[in-house]
């Protein structure tokens, strides 16, 4: 499947614009500080609940890596279509060391600080519009895609929409104004089976009630995966270290 099919399928969209929440005309600047808002809403650090969070921070790796390259950007600008045999998007990389490369200095605290400014912000209120008018009223695909919420947060989302759609800056869609009670229930239970997990992984990993709780659990959670792959480079380099490095006859490199 290509990029593309793989933005409709993850995001609903398969232009790679729309998912970053901006147009045609943006800027560089625009792409990257777009894909650094999104690309925190997906990381697995961050989304753990959600189960397709490691694919769509891939599938935004890529993304961004065809927006931030002139060439592939003007042939997608032009055309509409993404080369996959480039070499933008055919070699095998490893998307999280792209993003700490792209973002080196970014914590779990520098999220959560962002989490606290963001919320109540001009910038939240236009994201949430965008999300409103993308899915046309459907409040299960604006939670879900709306930055740094959870299910304490809908009402406040749904005021900010009620207040749009008020003020005639949108139209109401019947998802959102005639939702009907059974797929609201189906959300909070949703939201309350999540809840729920989070808590039991708190007490297994021994966890408090303090304000440092989360941030104490997202370390932890980040450090095992750094140790994971830290174990992983360590054994690569056990197994191929003793290896001759002399070049073998009649073989060349590859460029």
């Amino acid at each position: 499947m290509g990029l593309l099919e793989r933005c409709q399928e993850l995001f609903n969209t398969s232009s790679l614009y729309e998912v970053l929440g901006i147009n045609k005309e943006a800027s560089e600047a625009d792409i990257r500080k777009s894909y650094y808002k999104v690309s925190l809403r997906v990381h697995p650090d961050r989304a753990p609940e959600d189960p397709q969070a490691t694919e769509k921070f891939q599938v935004l790796g890529k993304l961004y890596a065809v927006l931030s390259d002139k060439e592939q950007r003007a042939v997608y600008d032009e055309q509409g279509v993404v080369d996959e045999e480039s070499d933008v998007l055919s070699q095998d990389r490893c998307w999280e060391e792209y993003w700490r490369l792209l973002f080196p200095k970014i914590t779990v605290q520098d999220i959560l600080e962002f989490e606290k400014k963001y919320k109540g912000s001009d910038e939240e209120r236009e994201d949430v519009i965008r999300l409103y008018v993308q899915h046309e009223g459907d409040l299960d695909a604006i939670t879900a895609s709306a930055l740094c919420s959870s299910q304490e947060d809908e009402p406040r989302l749904c005021a900010i929409i009620q207040a749009a759609i008020k003020s005639g800056d949108v139209e109401a869609f019947p998802a959102f104004t005639k939702e009907n009670a059974a797929k609201k229930r189906a959300r909070r239970k949703r939201a309350d089976r999540e809840r729920q997990e989070a808590e039991e992984m708190k007490k297994e990993m021994g966890l408090g009630e303090e304000d440092e709780s989360l941030v104490m659990m997202l370390k932890q959670k980040q450090q095992s995966r750094e140790n994971n792959f830290n174990s992983f480079l360590s054994d690569l380099e056990a197994k191929y270290s003793k290896k001759s490095t002399k070049p073998q006859k009649g073989k060349k490199a590859k460029k």
